[in-house]
C-alpha cells in the first residue's frame, strides 16, 4: 500500500481462519441523562472511551471464543489511531492486514441514556481510505470464511465479492485444489447512514445473492427491503433459489451447501430473531437479562453464528453446520451476556461463560 506502512504484529504465522474486514474504532462514550431530541440537550454524567468497531468487534468475540480471528483495516496516523493499534495488540487478533494512513482515525460519539438506549456519530477518515491490498486478498483464499460489514468502503466490498467469486469459480472448475471460504456479509447500517461511506444498495443486493451468510438488524432490514416484512419476504426468496440451485459440497468443504443454506438472521433486539435456512422461515426469542450496554450486541450475536456455523479448527469443527436453532441460541447467548457490562469488547464472552450461561437456563444446543 503505497505511502502508508503495515501495522502487522507479527500475526500467527499463517492466514486466519476467519478474516474480519471492518473498523478498529475508538468508542467515546458519553452517559447522559437522556438522549437529546432536536433542539434538546443532555447532560452527560460520565465521559470515557472504548476500543470498537464492527470488524473489531466481530474479531475480538471470535478470539474469545478460541477462534483464530485477524483483521482487515485501516487505521488514522494520530493519537486514537494508536491507541486502536494498542488495543488491538492486546488481544489474540492478528494484525497482519491493519494499514497506518495519515488521515484522522475512525471513531464514534456514542451517547448511552440510564437505560442502556444510544445514539452513535462517526467521525474520522482512515477507515474511509482502506483498500485491498494483494496480502490480503491472498489471504482470503487460506481463510475459511471472510466477515464484512456495510460499512465497509464500497470498493472494497465490492473487490472481495469479486475475490470469492472467483475462488468459487475456480473450485467448481477444479482448476484449485482448495476450497473457497464461506462469506459472511452484516448489514449494519441503514442505506441512508451508508451513502457515501459505506456498503451501496447494489453491493447490498449482490450479497443477499452471494452470502453463505447474511445478517441484518431491526433498523437496517426495514431501510432496505422497506419493512420487516418485506425483508423476511425477499432474503427468503432468494434464498430458496440459492438452495435449489447449488450443489452439495463434500463432508470436509467449506463451502455452504445443501437444504439449509444459505442462511440470513434478521435481529430484533429483545423481541428476539428471524431466521431464514435455505429459504425456510423460524422464529427465536432473545434471552431476558438486565441490560446495562447494548452497544456491539448485534456483532457480539454475529460472532456467534459464525462460531456455531462457520468456522473451523481450532476450537473444533462446527456441530451446528446443518442444524439451526443450537447456533442462533449459542449466538443469542453471546449477545445477551454482552447485554449485561459496559461497552462492547470486554463484556464479551468465552466460550465456557456462554455454556455456563445456556446451562443456568436448561438449554441444550447441541455439540
Amino acid at each position: 500500500m503505497t505511502a502508508e506502512s503495515d501495522a502487522s504484529d507479527g500475526g500467527s504465522g499463517g492466514s486466519p481462519a476467519v478474516l474480519c474486514v471492518g473498523a478498529a474504532a475508538i468508542d467515546e462514550w458519553y452517559a447522559v441523562s437522556n438522549l437529546p431530541e432536536p433542539d434538546g440537550g443532555a447532560f452527560a454524567r460520565e465521559v470515557t472511551s472504548a476500543f470498537g468497531g464492527v470488524g473489531a468487534n466481530v474479531a475480538v468475540a471470535l478470539d474469545r471464543l478460541g477462534r483464530d480471528a485477524g483483521l482487515v483495516s485501516r487505521v488514522g496516523d494520530d493519537e486514537y489511531g494508536r491507541r486502536a493499534l494498542e488495543y488491538l495488540g492486546e488481544t489474540g487478533v492478528d494484525g497482519t492486514h491493519v494499514a497506518v494512513g495519515d488521515d484522522a482515525h475512525t471513531r464514534s460519539l456514542i451517547l448511552r441514556d440510564p437505560d442502556g438506549e444510544r445514539a452513535i456519530v462517526t467521525a474520522g477518515e482512515s477507515f474511509r481510505g482502506l483498500r485491498l491490498d494483494g496480502d490480503a486478498l491472498a489471504a482470503m483464499a487460506d481463510a475459511d470464511a471472510v466477515f464484512l460489514t456495510a460499512y465497509t468502503p464500497d470498493s472494497v466490498a465490492r473487490r472481495a465479492l469479486d475475490r470469492v467469486r472467483s475462488l468459487r469459480e475456480a473450485a467448481e472448475s477444479g482448476e484449485s485444489g482448495s476450497d473457497p471460504p464461506a462469506l459472511v456479509f452484516d448489514l449494519s447500517g441503514s442505506v441512508e447512514e451508508l451513502v457515501g461511506r459505506g456498503t451501496e444498495p447494489a453491493t447490498v443486493h449482490r450479497f443477499l445473492h452471494e452470502a453463505d451468510l447474511f445478517v441484518a438488524d431491526g433498523v437496517a432490514a426495514p431501510a432496505f427491503f422497506g419493512s420487516a416484512d418485506a425483508a423476511v419476504k425477499r432474503v427468503a426468496g432468494a434464498h430458496t433459489r440459492a438452495a435449489e440451485s447449488a450443489p452439495s459440497p463434500g463432508p470436509e468443504s467449506r463451502s455452504r451447501g445443501g437444504p439449509t443454506w444459505p442462511r440470513a438472521v434478521l435481529t430484533h433486539g429483545a423481541d428476539g430473531m428471524t431466521a431464514i435456512a435455505g429459504g425456510k422461515v423460524s422464529e427465536f426469542d432473545a434471552f431476558d437479562v438486565e441490560t446495562v450496554d447494548a452497544t456491539g450486541a448485534g456483532d457480539a450475536f454475529t460472532a456467534g453464528l459464525i462460531d456455531r456455523w462457520i468456522a473451523g479448527a481450532p476450537a473444533g469443527p462446527s456441530a451446528d453446520r446443518d442444524g439451526v436453532a443450537g447456533g442462533v441460541r449459542f449466538a443469542a447467548a453471546i449477545a445477551a451476556i454482552n447485554c449485561t457490562s459496559r461497552f462492547t469488547q470486554p463484556g464479551l464472552p468465552t466460550r465456557s461463560e456462554v455454556e455456563a450461561f445456556l446451562a443456568d437456563r436448561g438449554v441444550d444446543v447441541g455439540r
